[in-house]
């Protein structure tokens, strides 16, 4: 069984400055309160092929997996799949103007393998809980009086 989770919310910033801001690896930490760090192999600019190391605590297990981008427009979307870890997983962002701000939309859809795939819809719930908190912590982050 696969999982799927897709939530959306709306930030009262420049879609340029939430692109930004929430495509940066080194901003990831602070705004998903599950992933404990992220490494990026190469220095610069994200890019098509980039690879970061995650590790997150997910459902009480620390998991530590590698994304690479698989497709990125600056500002419109990006999307990650995981180069290694316990399953296939795949990220996508998007981003879009909407209203004086920006719909961010942010969808996890993966493969679980194993015992997770048994588990996949306690999984498919955590994991939309977990997603909603943290857009709704991004947007706390960027509306902040002084954000980037």
């Amino acid at each position: 069984m696969s999982v799927d989770v897709e939530v959306e919310t709306v930030i009262s910033r420049p879609r340029t400055e939430v692109a930004a801001y929430a495509a940066d690896p080194s901003n990831t930490p602070d705004w998903y309160a599950n992933i404990e760090s992220v490494a990026v192999h190469a220095p610069g600019p994200l890019a098509v092929g980039s690879r970061m190391d995650f590790v997150a605590v997910f459902l009480g297990r620390r998991i530590a997996y590698t994304y690479e981008v698989a497709e990125l427009t600056p500002g419109e979307r990006l999307v990650m799949r995981t180069a290694d870890g316990p399953f296939p997983m795949e990220t996508t962002y998007t981003w879009s103007d909407f209203a004086g701000g920006t719909r961010m939309t942010l969808r996890n859809r993966g493969e679980p393998t194993g015992f997770a795939r048994i588990a996949a819809p306690v999984m498919e719930r955590a994991m939309a809980r977990a997603t909603r908190k943290d857009l709704a912590r991004l947007k706390t982050i960027l509306e902040a009086p002084g954000a980037r």
